[in-house]
């Protein structure tokens, strides 16, 4: 696990995503939760505060600014994203997808995905944000830190209301079992109060209720890498007691 982690540690980038399982919307719907994120995301950091609508070209990418939002222009880009078979007809239970970034350039950017409305069976609905890369963004340094990630992860649990939502790396999501389901436990993790309790849990992690929704758990107040074999042990750890409280699966 070690060396697998060692042989990562370039690879340290980091995301958030929320997740939720069948919730049948409209795209107006979609259209409300997404301007409820992007609201909330504005005051946790500038770089978070700017969003546009998505354009062939990066040098385009500031033309069409979806700040403040506007439901209309919201819900039209979720129609857009229905999902068909090319000439063929709407798979509705399939739901709607819209992605867009802060026009940001390489290694320098935030881009969020959303599929929203889907109701099959075994298809996740999903709020993803992608953030900028360490050494190679001047604001990643100031994004990807505790508390504005614990803001992202607080704000996608109050705006999509979902199952559960993480901010973590992705080396320390690729130590993981590939083939093991969410819930992942990572640097910032939230349940809604549906899956059950959290159970308490050991110094330095942090533990605070998201208004009735549900609990976020903060693992450690500096930036959680592999390349530390404390924070990998912590967060061992913790998804242990997470799995025996029954709020994540080990298989």
């Amino acid at each position: 696990m070690t060396g697998k982690a060692e042989s990562k540690a370039y690879l340290e980038t980091y995301y958030a995503g929320a997740y939720w399982g069948v919730r049948e919307e409209s795209p107006e719907g979609c259209a409300r939760r997404t301007a409820d994120l992007l609201n909330l995301l504005a005051p946790c950091d500038p770089f978070l505060a700017e969003w546009y609508k998505p354009t062939r070209s990066l040098k385009d990418a500031r033309k069409f600014p979806l700040m403040p939002p506007d439901l209309s222009t919201l819900s039209e880009q979720f129609r857009r994203g229905v999902n068909r078979e090319k000439g063929g007809p709407v798979f509705k239970d399939l739901g709607f997808t819209f992605s867009f970034g802060n026009g940001g350039g390489d290694y320098d950017s935030a881009d969020l995905s959303i599929h929203c409305g889907c109701y099959s069976e075994g298809i996740s609905n999903s709020c993803v944000l992608s953030l900028p890369t360490l050494g190679r963004s001047p604001n990643a340094e100031r994004v990807i830190s505790a508390p504005v990630l614990t803001h992202v992860v607080r704000s996608m649990a109050l705006a999509m209301d979902p199952d559960w939502a993480v901010a973590m790396s992705h080396a320390y999501r690729d130590m993981d079992d590939d083939n093991r389901p969410g819930p992942w436990v990572g640097w910032v993790t939230y349940f809604s109060k549906q899956r059950g309790t959290v159970p308490p849990l050991p110094a330095p992690v942090r533990i605070e209720p998201v208004e009735d929704k549900g609990t976020l758990i903060v693992l450690t107040p500096e930036r959680f890498t592999v390349t530390n074999s404390e924070h990998v042990a912590l967060a061992n750890r913790v998804r242990e007691l997470l799995a025996r409280a029954g709020l994540i699966k080990t298989r």
